[in-house]
């Protein structure tokens, strides 16, 4: 019997200066399996899955995105998806 992982969601409200240091933190995370990163009308801007030993130079171009689109939104949602 194959055990299902229960998965959660937890939605951080965030100013566009603080999404990417919000971001970095959330990767250091070991149980983050997605980020989703939504507009204040709540339109999906980006979406990022992440996996277990995702660091280093792999996240570098997911953090280069979540920069862009910090410089374009002044408030936005992060929606983190976590295996429990």
């Amino acid at each position: 019997m194959v055990k299902q992982k229960k998965k959660t969601e937890e939605t951080f409200q965030v100013r566009g200066e603080q999404l990417l240091s919000k971001v970095k933190e959330l990767a250091k995370e070991g149980n983050v399996r997605k980020i989703i990163i939504k507009d204040k009308k709540g339109k999906v801007l980006a979406e990022f899955p992440l996996t277990v030993g995702v660091i280093g130079a792999v996240i570098a171009p997911v953090l280069a995105a979540v920069g862009a689109i910090a410089a374009l939104v002044t408030e936005c949602s992060i929606t983190v998806q976590r295996e429990a």
